[in-house]
């Protein structure tokens, strides 16, 4: 419902609600900071605190990758005024007619990077607690998704379930930076213990580092590149390891890559699949036999086990719900990342003005599968 008093977007009513599946925060080291262990503050601070000045607070997380750092090429693109808080996105949701928002990391999307296990450990604890303080019993409207230690994967397990006690909807998986794929055995029991939830898991773009663009100096190419790559690798590793079919009663998103990917990933995945064989001593990858992958892999769409963010203005919107239906699709603001109120309704009234789409498949993407795939 929209929040009393809010205006709700051009071209959109009661028969339009809105959920951003895919909004962010902005990490204050200096307060994550609090959250740590004692012995962790200290190896987080550029100068002991027994030396007895206030000394300044060392990123919590590795750089995402080679541009993300303090030279931008860029600043002015990303919404900075000011820290963003529960407030700030109260407003943005009540400007926009936003029912509820789901918020992801931003310095955090690099987890998969962090190089000491323990260090992960207490680390992803420290900024659950504080998105979930500071955001989400500030507002019912913002919910929260986890970080996990996937680097003791036992120890994600664990986070996973304190996790989803406290009201996260779920966790996010890097899309990179760890030491194996997303569908590599030493990950299955966090798969497992997320069936066992009913939370779902999504996969992140946003650390590009390690894919052959360490070198591009052209930040927007980087950035349009990287997304998408990562989801594709993402989500071979999830489906191409059998994660679906073991466990088909997870859900697992894949957000900021926009859609067009994953149009890619059904014609390549189809041809190379009826080319070649896999050796599977063990029965450990798909079955998928004389069939057709691409269609494998619409099965798990239809099956709601499959969900992509997208956002109001991609040129392949309509193509992609022509090819796979708009029941994976779940809208998307990316908030406050080079996004605004107005820049949100705009791309939100040209979703809804879509002629390719269906009255149906709006209410499904604005709203409807976000609801499926976070179990509001």
């Amino acid at each position: 419902m929209e929040a009393p008093g809010a205006e709700a977007p051009s071209g959109t009513g009661p028969a339009n609600r809105v959920i951003d599946a895919d909004g962010h925060v902005q990490e204050d080291s200096t307060e994550i900071l609090e959250y740590l262990p004692e012995a962790y503050r200290e190896m987080a601070l550029e100068t002991p605190r027994s030396v007895g000045l206030i000394p300044p607070v060392v990123g919590l997380f590795p750089p995402l990758d080679h541009v993300h750092t303090s030279f931008r090429h860029s600043v002015a693109s990303f919404n900075r005024k000011g820290k963003v808080r529960a407030p700030q996105w109260r407003e943005f949701l009540d400007e926009v007619g936003i029912e509820r928002a789901v918020l992801y990391p931003t310095a955090g999307l690099s987890v998969g990077r962090i190089n000491y296990p323990e260090v992960a450990v207490a680390l992803c604890r420290a900024y659950n607690d504080w998105l979930h303080d500071t955001f989400m019993a500030a507002d019912p409207r913002l919910c929260g998704m986890a970080l996990l230690p996937l680097q003791i994967p036992e120890a994600a397990v664990d986070e996973l379930r304190r996790a989803v006690g406290r009201g996260f909807k779920g966790a996010m998986l890097p899309s990179n930076g760890l030491k194996g794929h997303l569908g590599s055995r030493e990950y299955w029991p966090v798969y497992a213990e997320a069936e066992k939830l009913g939370c779902c898991l999504s996969v992140h773009g946003g650390c590009h580092i390690g894919w052959g663009i360490d070198h591009l100096d052209v930040w927007p190419i980087i950035h349009a590149l990287g997304h998408p790559w990562g989801q594709m690798i993402a989500l071979a590793g999830i489906v191409g390891n059998g994660i679906l079919d073991r466990h088909p009663g997870l859900r697992v998103a894949f957000l900021e890559g926009g859609v067009n990917w994953f149009v890619t990933c059904l014609e390549r995945f189809d041809n190379s699949w009826a080319a070649f064989s896999q050796h599977d001593p063990d029965g450990r990858f798909p079955a998928i036999g004389e069939g057709r992958a691409g269609d494998y892999l619409l099965g798990h769409v239809e099956a709601g086990r499959i969900f992509i963010g997208c956002e109001g203005d991609e040129l392949g919107l309509a193509r992609f719900v022509e090819l796979a239906g708009s029941r994976p699709l779940v809208f998307s603001s990316d908030f406050p990342h080079e996004v605004t109120a107005a820049t949100c309704r705009a791309e939100i009234d040209e979703l809804v003005e879509n002629p390719g789409l269906s009255p149906a498949d709006k209410a499904a993407i604005l709203a409807g599968n976000a609801e499926r795939l976070y179990r509001f």
